[in-house]
């Protein structure tokens, strides 16, 4: 087994937006329950010795840790690449300047759509003039800036003028990327699932942009899950290349694993990083073939997309084990189909919501699901 090259440190899960399409689990981990800033230092330094080169820190929102910049510092002591990914808020001038001293070398920046109104809607709070003002804080302090932008219904049909945002805000890189329906996007998917023409067209402009805008900016184009009939090789495979932690130390193979109820996912607290990522039985689950279905098994694609999502198919299916319904030869592919045709959108999001959406934060996922 090849060691790990990439980490996402998930510093926490507290976070000023509440977007809809949240990635994080819908249990989130409370602020008391996290890594201490000796721990994530330690984590660090076994992540370099473990052969990291390259981490997201990530959250929920990371300037929320006060000691940020002590472990930007200790990942660029270790020879670990840093990245911050954040939705801007809180990110003055002097902050920037400060993260790019202690030895950061880029930001992430989320935007939730090209019109302010839209984008503070989508993110659950004003917030898309604090994070201009982050963009410009982010060049002021000589760091590269990227936005990255999760697509869905609501903001499908503005690719080209979030494009264009990103020129005007001084990025070099845009990504924009096809929600995933794990978490709190599964949780509100009725809502956010775009139609078939929808994603057409904005996969046409993405084509357009790419030739009028080569050189100048890197569009980068995350594919959806449910509309081409082909299940993605999830982070390069189970356990393959990434590792990601929990701000409570939790140790797994990709955020979204957190929602599988049987994988006993260790913790840096008890296991060091090497023995979780050679010997823990939670990595080495769905590594390899052995484990896969009979429709997996004997497909020759099964070393390149190694079966799809673990995740989806527990999402979809009940059931981890089986072909990601994703791909066309998936005996479960027909629950995908019915959804990207809109013949199954699912139930109505239910409990505290706006304009359709279960917000992200503290009990809305528990009221959600009491009420359907």
């Amino acid at each position: 087994m090849a060691p790990p090259w990439a980490l996402l440190a998930e510093l926490t899960h507290g976070c000023p937006l509440r977007c809809p399409y949240c990635s994080n689990p819908l249990d989130l981990a409370r602020r008391s329950a996290e890594l201490t800033t000796g721990e994530w230092l330690d984590v660090l330094r076994q992540a370099a010795d473990l052969g990291v080169v390259q981490t997201h820190l990530s959250g929920g929102e990371p300037l929320l840790r006060r000691d940020l910049p002590a472990i930007v510092t200790a990942a660029e002591t270790a020879g670990i690449y840093t990245q911050l990914v954040t939705s801007g808020l809180g990110l003055t001038p002097r902050r920037a300047a400060a993260l790019a001293d202690a030895g950061l070398r880029s930001v992430q920046l989320s935007v939730q759509h090209a019109e302010p109104a839209a984008s503070d809607r989508i993110a659950g709070r004003t917030s898309f003039a604090a994070k201009a003002r982050a963009a410009a804080a982010v060049r002021e302090a000589g760091l590269p800036l990227g936005l990255n932008v999760v697509l869905h219904r609501d903001n499908l049909d503005a690719v080209e003028a979030l494009v264009e945002l990103a020129l005007s805000w001084g990025a070099s890189r845009i990504e924009l990327a096809n929600t995933q329906f794990y978490g709190w996007a599964l949780l509100n998917r009725a809502r956010l699932l775009p139609s078939r023409q929808q994603l057409a067209r904005a996969r046409d402009t993405v084509v357009r942009l790419r030739e009028r805008l080569a050189g100048r900016l890197d569009l980068v184009w995350v594919v959806p899950d449910y509309f081409d009939g082909v299940a993605k090789p999830c982070m390069g495979g189970w356990g393959a290349v990434s590792l990601t932690v929990a701000p409570d130390g939790t140790v797994l193979p990709c955020p979204a694993a957190a929602a599988l109820p049987d994988l006993a996912a260790p913790g840096v607290r008890d296991r060091s990083l090497e023995w979780i990522w050679y010997r823990s039985p939670a990595f080495n689950r769905y590594r390899g073939t052995a484990w896969m279905s009979e429709t997996c098994r004997g497909c020759d694609r099964r070393e390149r997309d190694f079966g799809g999502c673990r995740c989806q198919a527990y999402a979809l299916t009940g059931d981890a084990t089986r072909t990601d319904p994703a791909c066309a030869l998936s005996p479960d592919h027909g629950l995908v189909r019915a959804l990207a045709d809109g013949r199954a959108a699912g139930p109505a999001a239910a409990g505290p919501v706006a304009l359709g959406y279960v917000y992200r934060e503290a009990g809305a996922a528990s009221a959600a699901r009491s009420s359907t």
